[in-house]
């Protein structure tokens, strides 16, 4: 068995960024920006007001009256050179007329008809919000990264139209095992109903691959290889049971007959120890386990990293976080545990009594996985420890 950190970095050496592709901005929520995008014009592209108010020139002081001589409402510029004495009514975000030299705010003016007086005690501040103060034309938004609401709006505002972002991986999930059934069947008392596939599904178009569920996969080399066959032009297949070395176990045996280059099988971790890697039809290929909490723990650990470096984000592992335990726990044995957890108050972290990888009903209720790496000693309450976020 290979440590953890070995199999992913075996998983890493696998994968490689995708070409990429040019979408409208409207459609690039989420996905990857593979190049920075360069602002086509300054924001604001004019010295804006930052406050509705009066629009004035040269020194002013509290009591000076000042003539009214036009408006500039958002979007509406007042074009005519300002003078002292003069004052341009002024919206937020519209131009700031030229001559102006500050926006007094509309709470330190009394007006009567065309003359304002101003009050005492005026803001200091000019509420002029400098032409280019935002970003300047030309400077960009780097690369890569995931594109989030506020980079949209930021893209927008650079008048940037289309992105430039990495193709979205394919993901071919292939459950396997005579003794499975898809949800809605009728299935036999000897048979369960498949779930690791919509599982699989879900966590791979989160992290913002496509997923493709095929068929499930029959204990039986001929409909194996038929079935993988369908995988063909995936970036990532992902095989469901069949990775151990049971009579039944096919997945092995199989891909190796149709050219798979194995990297590495059976990882010294719980859940998840008989898990493989290799690539198959130049994709990447995973074995995960067939059992569900195994299959969704190594996806976590091993699938999404292994999607992120194909979407040219690196190859990092999953992302932990630190909490203390909010009670103890013994040493741990010769293979590292990611204990299903509760994330509590104050930055405490209780692992759920029950730890058997069949229990989905855990798995649904925890918020974390606690790592306890090999051999690590007993540790009291409130040592720290890292987690994995689910």
């Amino acid at each position: 068995m290979i440590p953890v950190e070995e199999a992913l970095a075996r998983v890493f050496a696998l994968c490689h960024p995708l070409a990429t592709e040019s979408v409208p901005l409207a459609q690039a929520a989420g996905r990857v920006l593979a190049q920075p995008e360069r602002a086509q014009r300054d924001q604001p592209p004019f010295a804006a007001a930052a406050m509705d108010g009066y629009a004035v020139a040269g020194d002013t002081g509290p009591s000076q009256r000042l003539r009214v001589i036009g408006e500039a409402p958002a979007g509406r510029s007042f074009d005519n050179p300002l003078a002292a004495g003069e004052a341009v009514r002024i919206f937020t975000g519209a131009p700031v007329p030229p001559g102006a030299t500050r926006v007094v705010i509309q709470e330190d003016v009394d007006r009567d008809g065309d003359w304002i007086t101003l009050k005492a005690g005026l803001d200091a501040a000019t509420h002029i919000r400098p032409a280019g103060g935002d970003f300047r034309a030309g400077d960009a938004l780097s690369a890569p990264r995931r594109l989030r609401p506020v980079d949209l709006a930021q893209l927008a505002a650079m008048n940037v139209d289309r992105v430039t972002v990495t193709r979205r991986p394919v993901v071919a999930i292939i459950a396997t095992g005579d003794e499975l059934v898809m949800p809605g069947e009728d299935p036999r008392p000897d048979q369960i109903v498949a779930s690791n596939s919509f599982a699989l599904k879900a966590l791979v178009e989160a992290e913002g691959a496509e997923g493709r569920i095929l068929p499930i996969a029959r204990d039986d080399a001929a409909h194996l290889r038929a079935v993988l066959d369908l995988a063909r032009g995936a970036d990532a297949i992902v095989t469901t049971g069949g990775a151990s070395v049971g009579d039944h176990d096919l997945v092995a045996p199989v891909t190796r007959e149709l050219g798979a280059e194995p990297a590495f099988w059976r990882i010294a971790m719980r859940p998840g120890k008989p898990l493989m890697a290799g690539r198959l039809f130049e994709a990447l290929m995973l074995g995960l386990p067939g059992n569900p909490v195994s299959s969704i723990v190594c996806a976590h650990l091993f699938l999404l990293p292994a999607l992120r470096a194909m979407l040219g984000l690196g190859a990092w592992p999953a992302p932990t976080q630190e909490a203390a335990l909010a009670e103890a726990v013994p040493e741990n044995g010769p293979r590292a545990h990611y204990m299903r957890a509760r994330l509590e108050p104050g930055s405490r972290i209780r692992p759920f009594a029950r730890q058997d990888s069949s229990l989905m009903t855990v798995l649904g209720e925890a918020d974390a996985l606690l790592i306890r790496p090999i051999r690590d000693p007993a540790r009291p309450e409130g040592h720290p420890v890292r987690y994995i976020p689910l």
